[in-house]
C-alpha cells in the first residue's frame, strides 16, 4: 500500500500530471468564481428586497439603519462566499477532474504496467455522473462532520474515518470500472473492503492537507489504479492455484 502511495505521489510531479492538475484547478477556479458571482448577486438582491420590505413594514424613519444593516449583510454574504469557496474547492476539483480521470489512469497504466492492456475510458456521461456523485459526497461529508467537530477529538476521528470509507469506495470503483462492469467493480470492492479502506485512509490524510488537497483526485485515482492492479494480480494467482489443485 505504501509503495502504491509513493508511486502515486512521485508520478504527480511528472509533466503529464502537472498538466492535468493545472487544467482541473483552472476550471475549478472558474466554476467557483462564476458560482460566487451568481450567489453574491442573489444575496445582494435579497438584501435589497428585504430592506424595502422592512422599511415598508416599520416605516421610513428607520431608512438609514436598514441601509446600514443591508450593507453589513452584503459584506457578510461576500465573506461567507469566499470562505465557502475555499471549503468547497476540493469537492469542485473532484467534479472538474472527472473529465480527466481516464487521462490520469491511462498515464499510470502506461508508465507502470506497459506490458498489460490499458483500461477502457468511461463515457462522458458516466464520468460526469461519477464526478458529481463524488463532489456531492465530499460536500455531504463536510456538512455531516461539522456538528461532530464541536466535540474535540471524537469529531475529528469520525470525520476522518467517514472520509476514508466513502472516498476510498468511490475512487476505487472509478479505477476498477475501466476494466470491469460496475456490478463486478462493486463486488471486488466489497470482497476487499479492508484494502480499499486502508487506501481510503491515505486519501483522507491527503484531503486534510490545505492547498495540497486540490490534487486529491490525481493522487486518489493514481493510488486506486495501483490497488486495483494488485487485486487483479491476486485474482489471477488464485485462479492459477485452483487450476493446479484440480
Amino acid at each position: 500500500m505504501l509503495h502504491a502511495a509513493i508511486a502515486a505521489v512521485v508520478q504527480m510531479l511528472s509533466p503529464p500530471f502537472r498538466t492535468v492538475l493545472l487544467k482541473s484547478v483552472a476550471l475549478a477556479l472558474a466554476f467557483v468564481l462564476l458560482l460566487g458571482i451568481g450567489l453574491h448577486r442573489l444575496f445582494l438582491w435579497l438584501a435589497t428586497a428585504g430592506e424595502g420590505w422592512a422599511e415598508a413594514l416599520l416605516g421610513s424613519g428607520l431608512h438609514t439603519p436598514l441601509v446600514i444593516l443591508g450593507w453589513i449583510l452584503s459584506i457578510a454574504a461576500g465573506l461567507g462566499i469566499i470562505v465557502g469557496a475555499i471549503f468547497l474547492m476540493p469537492a469542485v476539483t473532484a467534479l472538474v477532474a472527472s473529465f480527466f480521470g481516464d487521462e490520469i489512469a491511462l498515464e499510470v497504466e502506461r508508465t507502470y504496467y506497459p506490458d498489460e492492456p490499458v483500461g477502457t475510458a468511461q463515457p462522458l456521461a458516466v464520468a460526469l455522473f461519477q464526478g458529481i456523485k463524488t463532489a456531492l459526497l465530499a460536500v455531504a461529508i463536510y456538512a455531516l462532520a461539522l456538528p461532530f467537530l464541536l466535540f474535540a477529538g471524537v469529531g475529528v476521528v469520525i470525520f476522518f474515518l467517514a472520509s476514508a470509507f466513502l472516498l476510498g469506495r468511490e475512487y476505487f470503483e472509478l479505477a476498477a470500472m475501466r476494466f470491469r462492469p460496475p456490478a463486478e467493480a462493486k463486488r471486488l470492492r466489497k470482497d476487499n473492503q479492508h484494502i480499499v479502506f486502508m487506501a481510503g485512509l491515505l486519501i483522507a490524510a491527503f484531503v486534510c492537507i490545505p492547498i495540497v488537497n486540490l490534487a486529491t483526485p490525481l493522487f486518489a485515482t493514481a493510488l486506486m489504479v495501483h490497488v486495483h492492479k494488485r487485486m487483479t494480480e491476486d485474482e489471477r494467482r488464485t485462479a492459477e492455484n485452483r487450476l493446479r489443485v484440480r
